[in-house]
């Protein structure tokens, strides 16, 4: 779930922002990104949390939007406040968010 939502996060971003959707710029967009998922998931299964719970989103979350954020600054693809605050926005939503929806229905089934 978590590399497809950043990969819509990539993809709407670019068609937002009229840059070519081509493989290789979407791919340039969400590397940085695949990068700090890949760490937060790191994290995740190093700490033993699980990984389908919400504070292991809180990880993923944090862990993509910061390494994200500083590979762009090294690699030249801009990091302006509103984009910082867009992606944060939309990565809480998406990768804390599902987990939240799957713990939600997990404690239904248990009470029922």
């Amino acid at each position: 779930m978590d590399v497809i939502f950043v990969g819509l996060f990539v993809f709407i971003g670019r068609a937002s922002h009229q840059e070519p959707l081509s493989p290789g710029g979407l791919v340039r967009t969400a590397i940085p990104f695949l990068v700090g998922l890949v760490v937060g998931w790191m994290i995740v299964v190093l700490a033993g949390l699980p990984a389908a719970r919400w504070r292991a989103g809180l990880v993923v979350w944090g862990s993509t939007l910061v390494i994200g954020m500083v590979t762009r600054r090294f690699t030249d693809q801009g990091v302006a406040q509103s984009f910082i605050i867009v992606a944060a926005v939309f990565l809480a939503v998406f990768l804390i968010g599902w987990r939240l929806l799957a713990g939600i229905r997990r404690h239904h089934r248990e009470q029922t």
